[in-house]
């Protein structure tokens, strides 16, 4: 039974995907190329890999055995790449990373520009996911480091302390919250909010705290990055959650009011979790240290 590793990455984007449209893009193969590629692949088991639905692909016994198996080896030949990289003296350096909404927009382009800047023949690729999300893809190796809440349970993952934030609510300074200084989540849900789009971490991770609270949010526009969300709150559009790194930057140049949020999810101690510093790859422990120095 021999598998290629362009096989084997075919079917980790596949899964990671959720479809096998999505994941022919990853792997940069045409629909029919791919399609073809796991036909020969089950038809080598001898057994199905993936469950097929108009909801998209899962995965069978014997696939969660392969994916499984297709990491670990494109894992150690990405290491290897990187290690005779070094003596080539060629760009092989690559590292995915994976980070919340709130490192990735605040903390992250900062401490990743000197990293990239001190290593130029090392790759960064950076995804948003919910913390959680990124602990059980963290411990199944799909990435090398994770930046997540300090508040969800890391599991055996080695942990350092990244950054501390918060969110708040922000205002136009002549909204009907402006003058609280401190407000429940639950209070602020009959107001119109300026949030960032659905395939945002935070966005989905703000939806699911309404759902106990049986009032969803009242959406008025979705925008890209807080920067933007701070803008359409001082024109008066809505309200906004936002870190208060954030609130506090745009406030110098914006008319609008911080209010604290009073939940203990609000409080953000951001940390950095990874499944062995010692047995990953040199630029991905290069990197894990320069994130904890700066």
């Amino acid at each position: 039974m021999r598998f290629d590793l362009v096989d084997l990455k075919l079917f980790r984007d596949v899964v990671e995907a959720g479809t096998i449209t999505r994941g022919a893009e990853r792997s940069a193969l045409a629909l029919a190329a791919a399609s073809t590629r796991l036909k020969a692949m089950e038809d080598m088991v001898g057994a199905p890999l993936l469950l097929r639905s108009r909801a998209g692909v899962s995965l069978t016994a014997a696939g969660a055995t392969l994916l499984k198996h297709a990491r670990l080896i494109l894992g150690q030949s990405a290491r290897l790449r990187e290690e005779l990289g070094v003596y080539a003296g060629g760009a092989a350096g690559h590292v995915r990373l994976l980070a919340n909404t709130n490192a990735s927009t605040e903390f992250l382009p900062e401490a990743l520009s000197d990293f990239l800047a001190s290593h130029p023949q090392v790759t960064v690729d950076l995804e948003e996911r919910l913390s959680d999300e990124i602990v059980a893809l963290i411990a199944d190796g799909v990435g090398d480091i994770g930046i997540v809440a300090g508040t969800v349970d890391m599991g055996r993952l080695q942990t350092f302390p990244f950054r501390s934030d918060r969110f708040v609510v922000v205002t136009s300074t002549g909204h009907a919250l402006a003058d609280r200084g401190k407000v429940a989540f639950a209070e602020v849900l009959g107001f119109d909010f300026v949030g960032l789009d659905r395939a945002s971490a935070l966005q989905r991770f703000l939806a699911a705290k309404t759902i106990p609270l049986g009032q969803p949010l009242r959406l008025r526009v979705q925008l890209r990055s807080f920067d933007a969300v701070c803008r359409l709150v001082a024109a008066g559009v809505g309200i906004g959650v936002v870190p208060l790194t954030t609130a506090k930057r745009a406030a110098l140049t914006l008319p609008i009011a911080i209010i604290d949020l009073d939940d203990d999810w609000a409080i953000r101690e951001l940390t950095i979790c990874v499944r062995d510093l010692d047995a990953a790859a040199p630029y991905a422990r290069d990197l894990v240290q320069s994130l904890r120095a700066v």
